[in-house]
């Protein structure tokens, strides 16, 4: 049966006409379309499907397979895709593939200013706007301004990074790449890492930690470089496994003290570059982790420490103690967002 998603119109939406959207969430395994159609109480999804996104030549290709499928047609279209998108065109991080809105204009059968392709982040946050409390784990509480920039970190299979503006009594998510900035080290284990990993990347920015991949750097980190010894089983899982699953899953149970160790070192790093995008973005209003790995990891950041590294910034740890943290729990996010630009922005 297919899954359906409600959620409220925003005010000024309610006197227009019922619409109908294509809204996806593009990644290097899958992309996920949905066909969204108002009602009088918002949106609703009325058909989705998830696609394997190696078995395509292109996202075009996707796009009408599922119009075809569903036999639906849209008014508008949008897109998150992980990868920098620049004029119109994007060229995905993780798939050979150039996605170019006058194309999927093409594909989606519409003119070209109702088809718009984001960033990934940008996308998640969008979609922010669309979860209820349910849909969130406080980890901070915060006093947060009802006129302050909000930010969203998130990492996953890499580090995304993205400002979410207060204007003109609105909030407008931008994208940014801060994950690929220089990994700032805190202490003396930390100068280590970075030596470490320098030995294998000339340029060692903060998703070479904090990413899936990270995890495991991190993890490699503790065993070649201080001398760690690690549960052969483990090292064992991590040639059959993904190296960050069996790492989360060894640390979570308590029966490796290497994999706590990593976890507890990755989330003190995530907690700080949480904390300078919290700066950066002026973010009294909130900041958000997103991203696949937060949901799992949930016990180590759900600490007194991972809020004493978010703070950790000198004469600035007053304002950073006031600003609300919030784990995005719904897997979802990102598509929904797609949804809500192509609501909100594509007029």
């Amino acid at each position: 049966m297919t899954k359906m998603v409600f959620f409220v119109m925003d005010k000024e939406k309610k006197e227009n006409k019922l619409m109908s959207i294509l809204a996806g969430d593009i990644g290097g395994t899958k992309t996920h379309l949905a066909f969204f159609e108002q009602n009088t109480k918002g949106f609703v999804i009325v058909a989705e499907k998830k696609y394997p996104s190696h078995e395509h030549g292109s996202l075009e290709e996707i796009v009408v397979l599922f119009l075809q499928e569903h036999a639906v047609i849209a008014e508008k279209a949008c897109f998150g895709i992980a990868g920098a998108v620049k004029h119109g065109v994007c060229h995905a991080t993780n798939l050979p593939w150039e996605i170019e809105v006058e194309s999927l204009a093409k594909a989606c059968q519409v003119g070209k200013e109702k088809v718009a392709i984001i960033n990934d982040l940008e996308s998640n946050a969008w979609g922010i706007k669309a979860l209820d409390e349910k849909d969130f784990k406080v980890l901070n509480q915060g006093v947060p301004e009802k006129k302050g920039n909000q930010a969203l970190i998130s990492a996953g299979t890499g580090l995304g990074e993205a400002g979410i503006i207060f204007m003109q009594g609105k909030l407008y998510p931008f994208a940014s790449e801060g994950g690929h900035a220089d990994f700032a080290p805190r202490n003396a284990q930390e100068d280590s890492l970075l030596k470490y990993l320098r030995k294998k990347w000339n340029h060692v920015s903060y998703e070479r930690v904090l990413s899936g991949p990270g995890i495991a750097n991190v993890h490699a980190f503790l065993v070649e470089d201080q001398k760690m010894d690690e549960e052969a089983q483990v090292l064992s899982e991590m040639k059959e496994q993904d190296a960050a699953f069996v790492i989360s899953k060894w640390a979570l149970e308590k029966k490796s003290d290497v994999c706590v160790k990593a976890l507890e070192i990755f989330s003190s790093i995530y907690a700080s570059a949480a904390g300078n995008l919290a700066l950066k973005m002026m973010a009294t209003g909130g900041l958000f982790i997103g991203g696949g790995i937060a949901p799992k990891i949930l016990p180590f950041l759900n600490r007194s420490q991972f809020l004493d590294a978010f703070k950790d910034k000198g004469r600035f740890e007053a304002m950073l103690k006031d600003v609300p943290i919030k784990v995005i729990l719904k897997e979802e996010t990102a598509l929904l967002g797609a949804m809500v630009f192509a609501r909100d922005m594509l007029d």
